[in-house]
Parts: C-alpha cells; structure tokens; sequence
C-alpha cells in the first residue's frame, strides 16, 4: 500500500469551449512550455517576416523574437521564446503581413513550487466519420476551453490521415487517404483550420505525441515506408522542439513545479513489428528510449510521476496474431501463450520501476475510445494507475476486459455499449450504455459537446467501489459520448488522496 500523499488527485472528465474570430491565414499554437521558455508553432499564407511578442499579464516586461517562414516546410515555422518567468500568465500576439493573433499561455512553476496544476488530456480527432461540422466545428474544444487548463496533452491520433473525411454535413478538404507529404499536410493542416480548435490552442499550450493514425492503421515504425513522411509532417504541425542531434526524436519529458513530471512516449516510431510473437526481443519503445523512460522516472523528484502512452497497457487492441497495445491478454483477459502482444517489456519496465522504489506513478492513454480509471497491483507491495481518454471527436467504444496480468481493479468505465467486466476480485460492474434522451436511442455526437464527470479524490473512489461492488460509483455522471479528462494536482488539499 502506497503511503499517503500531500496532494489530491481530481479527475474531471469534460467538454470545451470558444473564442474570437479567426485569423484566416494564420494559425498560432504555443507549446513545450516550461517554467522559463515556450515553444510558438506558426503557419502562415503570407510568407516572410512574423514578429512574437509575449508580455506578463498586467505586467510591462516583453519577451519578443522574430520569425521567417518559407514554403520549405508547408509554410510552417518554430520559435523558442526564452527568458520568461516562471509560473506566469503570458499573453502573446503573434503579426504577420497585418494580420494579428492573440492568445496567452502559463508558464510552469520552479521545480521547488508546489502549485497546484490542472491539465487536460485525451486523442482521437476526426476518427470513423466524425470529422469537421459545417455547423460548429469540432465541438468539443469549446467545453475544453472552458476549463481553463494550465496545458493539454495530445496523446495521439491528432489526424486520421489513413481515413477519409468526407459526407453530408462535414466540412469538405479531407475526402482522401494520405499517402505522400502534400497530402499528410493537408489532412494536418484540415484539423488545425478548425475554428473551435484554433480558439482553444489559443489558451492553453500544448504537447502532442502522435499514435497510428497519423500514418496508418496500426503501424510499426522501421518496417513502416510511409513512417517518414507522415513523421515529417507531424513535426511540422506541432509546437516539437527535438534535439538538433536527433530532429526526429519525439519521446520527451517536463516538469511542472514540485508536484508533477510528465514522461511523453513514441510507441510507434522504434516498435518491432506488431506480428512477431512477444519475447525478450520485441519492443515498443526501442532500447534507448527504455533506458530514458526507467532512468528518468526513478530519478524525478516530483510527486506524481506521469507517463503519456498513446496505447494502453491493459486493454489488448488490434488482433490476437497482431496486437498493437501493450497487452498480450486475449478476449477474457488471460495472457495468451504464443501472444504478439508487447507485455514481457511492459513487464520488465514495470519491475524496474517497482524495484527502484517508484511511487505515486499514473500513466495517461488514449486510443481505445472510452473513458476509464484502473487502478493497477501487480505485485502486493507495488501500485499504480491508468487513466484512459477519448475520444475526442471519433466512433465511441466500449470497456472491455482488462489484462488481468496486471491485476486491475476498473474503478470507473464509460462507453458506448452495456458490457459486463471481469477484474481479478470479480468486483467490477455492469456499465450503463451511452446516455439517451427521451427514448430517442444514443446521443448523436455532435448532440453534445462532451462526457462530463468528477470523481473529487482517489480514496473516495476506492472507498465506493468497494462498498458497493454491485453497483457503478455513485459519483458518476454521464452526458454524451465525447470525452475529455482534467487532472487537477494540489499541494494541500481538503482530501488527501490514498491511492491503493
């Protein structure tokens, strides 16, 4: 049993807003930020000269840079903005060729401060059809906005390049599979154009990693030909700062104050193929990414130590000769002999984390399409949790038996279909369908903006699930199939919360 921490976990689950008019021709997002720097990601029709000026809120002090964009890399372009002060609200302008954009951002605390920090996270946009409205956009960025987050993780699926978005009532330019740099361009550049989205990306950084969709369905890196270009393109649509000596490296790490460290993953760039049989040889993260994920989280500090995996590690997606999450269980849970699952490294990870005294370790997914909070005891002495998000704007799933290698314990699960789940103390509940409206059926997705759901401390979680085994938590509330989650991390709070 974990000891009991300084800080409160609350998990929202949400929808998100709006704001001004857009700036046709000049598309702003800020990201990477950190307690003294901030990434800004340009793309403009106009090339030549943009100016970018941060400035205190109320305050006098500027940090300005200039910036040039070329047609070299589809008009886009990245600026470092160093010198800022930490846990600090910018707002920015961004000018180019008299146009004028503007937003803000918040830079994160020194490693010293424990403050509190809420944040978003979730994937999957403009998946199965659901693709830009004519009659409002993508939604769900609007409730997003409304939450006023500190920063948003984009954990991956951020185009279906791979799908084609085309059909009544959806905004035309998508209706092809990519399949060269133009065409993964336009699918990126198709999302980024949105309005609800470029209000939101106006008001709170962002870091993305990508997932499979941002290439092919289910793809394995090296042996991938279109890795590549779908990479190249990726990098130039978000705010990624790589190394100079690896520029395409885009497994990465932050700190926010004292209380948070957050380790982002590429599980596709490294990854052995998805058909060979899991063994001590296959990997989805690449021997020296491993060796940066294990070294790096048993070195942090932080309270919480927060892992980005765009696939799960409990919920086997993909088929049972193909998996592509990390599990390597079958249909009911049960670890399969002969499984071309990626367990016996997620396993090791795990183990060396476990035996170099790691605590307070959540890992944040995307992928599955269904919102759920699984609480992880592989070993009686060791725990941690998963958090699953999405989808943003994509067919909605269903929960689905968990790895039970694991042992997991599914304190919260929300999806599209009635499912009854089996977890190693057989404690887990029916979950209820979809919300419906007056016997109408499903909510359409663009019906509602998102799922909205709090679950106000971890121990209380815990303390009703196990009260009531046969019945969903009772602080579950559902409006619709979208779906979005806040963290909110706080140095003293009213609940402490004992994660067991």
């Amino acid at each position: 049993m974990l000891r009991r921490l300084p800080a409160a976990l609350v998990l929202v689950l949400a929808l998100a807003l709006a704001g001004a008019a857009s700036e046709p021709g000049l598309l702003v997002t800020p990201g990477e930020v950190t307690a003294t720097t901030a990434g800004v990601w340009v793309r403009s029709d106009n090339r030549g000269e943009i100016s970018i000026e941060a400035r205190q809120t109320g305050g006098d002090g500027a940090v300005t840079g200039l910036l040039r964009i070329t047609r070299r890399n589809d008009s886009t372009g990245k600026l470092l903005l160093a010198g800022l002060k930490p846990a600090t609200r910018y707002a920015w302008q961004v000018r180019a060729a008299g146009q004028t954009v503007k937003g803000e951002f918040v830079t994160a605390p020194a490693h010293d401060q424990a403050a509190r920090v809420a944040f978003l996270w979730s994937g999957d946009l403009g998946g199965a059809g659901l693709c830009r409205r004519v009659d409002g956009g993508y939604r769900i960025f609007k409730t997003m906005a409304r939450q006023r987050p500190d920063f948003f993780l984009f954990v991956g699926d951020t185009v279906y390049a791979d799908r084609k978005c085309d059909g009544p009532g959806v905004v035309p330019g998508a209706d092809f599979v990519a399949r060269t740099l133009g065409q993964y361009r336009d699918r990126h550049r198709y999302q980024r154009e949105d309005q609800p989205m470029q209000e939101f990306l106006r008001l709170a950084s962002v870091y993305a990693i990508w997932d499979d969709h941002e290439v092919t369905n289910d793809f394995s890196g090296p042996s991938e030909p279109l890795m590549p270009t779908g990479r190249r393109a990726f990098l130039e649509y978000w705010p990624i700062l790589p190394p100079d000596e690896e520029p395409t490296r885009l497994y990465r790490k932050f700190r926010w104050g004292k209380l948070l460290e957050v380790f982002i993953l590429d599980t596709r760039q490294y990854r052995s193929p998805n058909t060979d049989l899991d063994g001590p040889g296959k990997t989805m993260l690449g021997a020296a990414q491993r060796r940066w994920l294990v070294d790096n989280v048993s070195a942090s500090n932080a309270v919480w130590k927060v892992v980005v995996s765009s696939v799960s590690l409990s919920i086997p997606t993909g088929r049972p000769e193909r998996r592509d999450s990390w599990s390597n269980a079958g249909p009911f849970g049960l670890p399969l002999e002969g499984g071309t699952g990626f367990a016996v490294e997620r396993d090791a990870i795990l183990r060396q984390l476990r035996e170099r005294g790691v605590k307070n370790l959540v890992f944040l997914v995307a992928d599955v399409h269904h919102a759920e909070l699984i609480r992880h005891r592989p070993t009686p002495s060791f725990a941690f949790h998963e958090f699953v998000a999405g989808p943003l704007s994509a067919s909605l799933g269903r929960p689905r038996p968990l790895d039970e290698g694991l042992n997991p314990r599914s304190l919260f699960a929300r999806g599209g279909r009635q499912q009854l789940r089996r977890g190693h103390d057989r404690a887990r509940a029916p979950q209820r369908p979809a919300d419906r409206r007056g016997g109408r059926g499903p909510l359409h997705p663009h019906d509602r903006a998102g799922l909205a759901q709090t679950i106000h401390a971890l121990s209380r979680v815990k303390e009703q699930v196990s009260r009531t085994p046969e019945r969903p938590c009772p602080n579950a509330f559902t409006q619709g199939p979208f779906q979005i989650r806040v963290l909110e991390l706080l140095p003293r709070p009213q609940v402490s919360a004992h994660l067991v």
